[in-house]
């Protein structure tokens, strides 16, 4: 199926959600004009539909070969990846002083949103080159920026976050991987990583590796981890000690190649630290905060792909009449109420979870911007938008395959791959658990409650709606709980708390989109039936994904006992 950019959608919650208009009115993004706005959203759209989407099908068919440590991608994405490059959309937020153009995150946001809507797997190349060019800007010194980032930035060279060990997954404090220092200030790195995304390819010139590794007499476990630069292509022209061992066979995002890859088997492989010694940790979580938002955003992606999808096919699909009797003429499937229901839970859940997507990416520019609260605010919404965002684009895809019926489990509709490629995104990056973890640990204890305290502040400011006053009110106490129960039982109720905690705030921004698309039906301004249809979009998600969040209070507060009360042996009996 083709992919139609929902442009009117996106230029609407950047209004509405990220202030677009109120950040082009600050010095640093005054770039930001309405025209400028409206060039990224048509031209991001046009490249996303004309050259990324009709590949989608092709790379999860086709897949990228492996043959002598290179990888080959199928064929159209060498092509299509520098029609990326040429028209500079890698280059959107990038520093001015790196050849970036120095535009708000939110519209690099909107343009990956874009492409990944059209091609999930091959997009999560430049969302991990996007990470390597964070990393550089805040640890890098300025001679690795100077040479690494104007080709990062403009996508000429790719980049590679390396974490994951076969010993150490979610646990980075157990690799191996091993950096010995050279008389020329230069490490020599060993070691296997593993699920190394676009770890090796032929779109790119070359391939700017970020590897976790141990310097000799580094303390065990996260402390004694650094970070360190390792290209491919060595700055003067030759091959680095590296290889890809293999590419992994997967459930989904098949255009994706994910490698396996070995350093210095031949304990040649250079290497630069990144930052200072084992500052690996500190590094790696600007990388990883940026993963976490992108990835995020895949729930999104594909959300969308499958609700267009899916209403393509109930508008055509043509079975049984709705009513019985003398007359009655089948109609699509469109027309039944359960059909309806469906498709309207898919359309409120991606923009709940859009609206959310970009109210986190909106604080990084405010962060940008030294705007006060904003570095809080995005550390709170941060394991919200990866976790919620993400369990969204499962959901969806699933509905979506729902809706086409026994044809949506036929690999030929396309239906299957849309869910078979989200499956991985709440385990990436973090898994959504760990992103639980993350939010009633580090985010609610941390620092008090008060980032908590703060969100809820602002949504009760402009809440409305019953139901949603009620799920922010059950939010505010869980957290109170939360903050005074042990650790035990704060861990056990915080995947429902933050359920919660997402659909509230994402609740509280669609209630602002229906309460503008109101004033501007009331004033004769916009598309009617794109403003009606988000304030019927809204309504539904009000009525039923809030009461279903607020159903979780009880969950929340369950406490850990319950599941602790078998041993291992009589939970696996």
């Amino acid at each position: 199926m083709s992919y139609t950019p929902p442009i009117a959608e996106q230029r609407f919650v950047l209004d509405t959600v990220t202030g677009i208009a109120e950040l082009a009115g600050h010095a640093a993004f005054a770039e930001a004009t309405p025209d400028m706005v409206d060039a990224i959203l048509e031209g991001a759209g046009a490249i996303a539909a004309g050259e990324w989407a009709p590949l989608n099908r092709v790379g999860d068919t086709n897949t990228p070969k492996w043959a002598d440590g290179k990888v080959t991608m199928p064929p159209g994405f060498k092509a299509a990846y520098h029609a990326y490059v040429d028209g500079g959309w890698g280059t959107i937020d990038g520093p001015t002083g790196f050849g970036g153009q120095g535009l708000p995150h939110a519209l690099a946001f909107v343009v990956l949103e874009d492409l990944g809507t059209a091609n999930m797997g091959f997009t999560l190349c430049p969302i991990l080159t996007s990470g390597a060019v964070e990393a550089l800007l805040a640890h890098g010194s300025d001679d690795q920026r100077a040479f690494y980032l104007p080709k990062l930035v403009t996508g000429e060279w790719s980049g590679t976050m390396n974490l994951t060990e076969p010993t150490a997954g979610s646990d980075v404090g157990a690799l191996r991987a091993t950096a010995t220092p050279n008389p020329d200030g230069s490490y020599n790195i060993k070691g296997t990583k593993i699920f190394i995304t676009f770890g090796e390819h032929d779109l790119a010139e070359n391939i700017i590796h970020l590897v976790l590794a141990r310097t000799p007499g580094a303390p065990a476990g996260t402390r004694g981890i650094s970070l360190f630069l390792v290209p491919k292509i060595r700055p003067d022209g030759t091959e680095n000690d590296l290889r890809c061992v293999s590419i992994e066979h997967k459930l989904g995002i098949h255009a994706s190649p994910t490698a396996v890859m070995s350093y210095g088997d031949n304990d040649a492989c250079t290497g630069h630290l990144i930052g200072p010694e084992m500052g690996g940790m500190r590094a790696m979580f600007t990388m990883m905060n940026n993963a976490r938002l992108n990835v995020g955003l895949q729930g999104v992606q594909i959300s969308e792909r499958a609700t267009q999808q899916a209403l393509g096919y109930a508008s055509q699909r043509i079975q049984s009449a709705r009513a019985s009797g003398p007359g009655a003429q089948p109609v699509a499937i469109i027309e039944h109420p359960d059909v309806r229901r469906t498709l309207l839970r898919m359309k409120a859940l991606t923009q709940g979870a859009r609206a959310l997507l970009y109210y986190a990416a909106a604080q990084v520019d405010w962060n940008h911007l030294g705007i006060e609260g904003a570095r809080q605010r995005l550390d709170l919404v941060t394991p919200l938008a990866k976790a919620w965002g993400t369990d969204v684009g499962c959901e969806v895809a699933s509905l979506g395959i729902q809706v086409h019926g026994g044809m949506g489990f036929i690999e030929e509709t396309g239906a299957a791959q849309h869910y078979r490629d989200a499956r991985i995104a709440p385990i990436y990056e973090g898994t959504n658990g760990i992103q639980a973890a993350d939010l009633v640990g580090r985010k609610l204890a941390g620092d008090g409650g008060s980032g908590l305290a703060a969100l809820i502040a602002d949504m009760r400011a402009e809440a409305k709606d019953a139901g949603l006053v009620a799920l922010i009110d059950a939010v505010e106490g869980i957290g109170q709980w939360m903050l005074e129960a042990d650790v035990d039982d704060r861990l056990a109720g915080s995947v429902p708390f933050l359920t919660m905690t997402s659909v509230a705030t994402a609740g509280w921004l669609l209630e602002r989109q229906a309460r503008v698309a109101a004033e501007r039906l009331a004033v004769g301004e916009g598309d009617p039936a794109f403003l009606k249809a988000k304030q019927a979009s809204v309504t539904f998600f009000l009525a039923h994904i809030v009461t279903e969040a607020l159903g979780l209070a009880a969950s929340a507060k369950a406490g850990a006992a319950m599941l602790y009360s078998l041993s291992a042996d009589e939970l696996a009996a």
